[in-house]
């Protein structure tokens, strides 16, 4: 299903008219991307790893010990690639960096398409 994205425009400083797209929040989606949200979650997991990593200030090889990766896939990892990564294998990483990781499902909506999305909450 394609997505229709809204434009905008507004007068800049120097008079000038500007016109913009915004996002429907989903880069992937917008881009039109196959298995876009897919991507979306797998790229919110990653920033949520990452983020954990940079917290406990941990160099890559200690990020590699800790969540039972090689540091070349912690590198790729860390620089956000997405490929060779499965959404499974990120959860088991979550796990072996302490967090807890719950999928919920909910009723459908009528005539909506269902969607993925991670709601990330890490004190």
């Amino acid at each position: 299903m394609k997505k229709t994205l809204k434009t905008e425009t507004f007068i800049n400083s120097a008079g000038e008219t500007v016109e913009y797209t915004i996002g429907s929040g989903n880069v992937f989606a917008d881009l039109e991307l196959p298995d876009a949200e897919e991507l979306f979650l797998k790229s919110q997991l990653i920033s949520q790893i990452s983020t954990i990593v940079r917290e406990r200030g941990w160099n890559q090889a200690q990020a590699a010990a800790a969540t039972g990766l090689t540091q070349p896939k912690i590198s790729n990892l860390l620089r956000g690639r997405i490929g060779g990564f499965s959404v499974e294998k990120l959860f088991s990483v979550l796990n072996r960096l302490g967090c807890d990781v719950e999928v919920r499902v909910k009723p459908p909506k009528a005539k909506s398409p269902g969607q993925t999305r991670a709601v990330l909450k890490v004190a």
